[in-house]
């Protein structure tokens, strides 16, 4: 079953880049991009949304960061008492659960 699932993921892969290829090769028109102060960028159309989606995908990421950062720190330090709670158990129940002698055994 993983093989076919790791099949179908190289031929989705596979696929998406075989139609951004195409769309690369039918979009070789330079196009303007007009900045601030009249200031003009004239660059192919494909650069210029490979541009655009990765300056999304920086910004996307680094505005979601705080958070991640803080759910990260959150996770560690529940994880860290629940580590702490469970040596705490389990050495109160070690001290407590054996009987102080243990009775012999007869053959």
């Amino acid at each position: 079953m993983q093989t076919i699932a790791w099949v179908i993921k190289w031929l989705l892969r596979a696929a998406i880049f075989f139609v951004l290829f195409a769309f690369a090769l039918n979009n070789p028109h330079l196009v303007n991009v007009n900045l601030f102060f009249g200031q003009r960028w004239q660059a192919p159309l494909v650069l210029v949304v490979l541009v655009v989606f990765t300056a999304g995908v920086v910004i996307g990421a680094l505005g979601m960061a705080p958070r991640w950062w803080r759910q990260r720190k959150r996770a560690q330090a529940s994880a860290h008492a629940a580590a702490t709670a469970q040596a705490a158990q389990a050495a109160s129940f070690s001290s407590s659960a054996l009987p102080s002698s243990l009775p012999a055994a007869s053959s």
